[in-house]
């Protein structure tokens, strides 16, 4: 059953908040939560060395800050690296270099799509941060496969999205190096360790440690963990919390915490399955 939500004045869902630790909110107290678990790589993916030069967007800075207030606390998120009884098949693919930082500024990707889904409209940007290795167009087709699927978010009947370079946003997915993501994910509080990806502020951070390993059990089928790297972070961006396992042999709720174990559950990254039934399990 969906967890109970509230719409905002912006069209927004907020739910309970996430149990994740926070080293504590600027000018405020520590907050209560779970840490980052440490990495275990899975192999795919290529080094990242170098900005796509076929790619036209527009470079922005990251959002400091952007109206304090709306900015809320923010979610680490369950698509980081993961402890498994499960032993993946072994690969003799290498694994890549991927730089421990950036500079902090991003291209965004140009263009957008259409609506899709019949709900309050949410109008979303795809940045990717300059100096890594990845196409902005690739990364912003992918996403928009992802929030188009009629197995995503907008078979809740309230959302839908719409990708654009310019102007009003509600919120932007950004793909970044592990220090950067640590960067801005701590400057709310959070505590990515290098390691996982998180949604604050309106920004979905995109570890590019996940978007190019993923986990183990993901390990070869690594764009089918974007999509629940995407679906679990817009997730918390619509305000849903983190759920359990609903029993062995069941799909794993999108907003399982699926790096710490499936606990009998099948790996599955859709909210929805092809039947439009919402896929959850017990609140934590």
């Amino acid at each position: 059953m969906t967890m109970r939500t509230a719409r905002s004045p912006r069209g927004r869902r907020r739910g309970v908040p996430s149990h994740a630790v926070q080293r504590g909110r600027k000018g405020g107290g520590p907050f209560l939560g779970a840490v980052a678990a440490l990495a275990v790589l899975g192999a795919a993916g290529f080094a990242a060395v170098h900005g796509d030069p076929s790619d036209t967007g527009t470079t922005h800075t990251a959002d400091k800050g952007r109206s304090t207030e709306r900015a809320r606390p923010g979610r680490v998120g369950a698509t980081g690296p993961a402890t498994t009884s499960a032993s993946p098949r072994a690969t003799t693919s290498p694994t890549p270099e991927i730089p421990a930082t950036g500079p902090g500024t991003f291209v965004t990707a140009a263009g957008g799509s259409t609506r899709v889904g019949s709900g309050t409209l949410l109008r979303y940007r795809v940045d990717v941060e300059k100096g890594i290795d990845l196409s902005t167009a690739d990364v912003a087709r992918q996403v928009e496969r992802v929030l188009a699927d009629p197995r995503g978010w907008t078979a809740d009947g309230h959302s839908a999205f719409q990708r654009v370079s310019s102007g009003p946003t509600d919120f932007v997915v950004r793909v970044a190096t592990p220090g950067t993501v640590d960067r801005i994910c701590g400057e709310y509080g959070l505590d990515t360790g290098g390691e996982v990806n998180c949604d604050v502020a309106e920004q979905v951070m995109v570890n590019l440690r996940r978007w190019l390993l993923a986990t183990p059990v993901y390990a070869h089928r690594v764009k089918d963990y974007r999509a629940l790297i995407i679906n679990h972070e817009v997730g918390h961006f619509l305000g849903h919390g983190h759920v359990g396992c609903p029993g062995p042999g069941q799909p794993a709720p999108v907003m399982m915490q699926q790096i710490k174990g499936m606990h009998g559950c099948l790996p599955n990254v859709w909210p929805y399955d092809g039947r439009g039934r919402y896929l959850t399990g017990p609140s934590l």
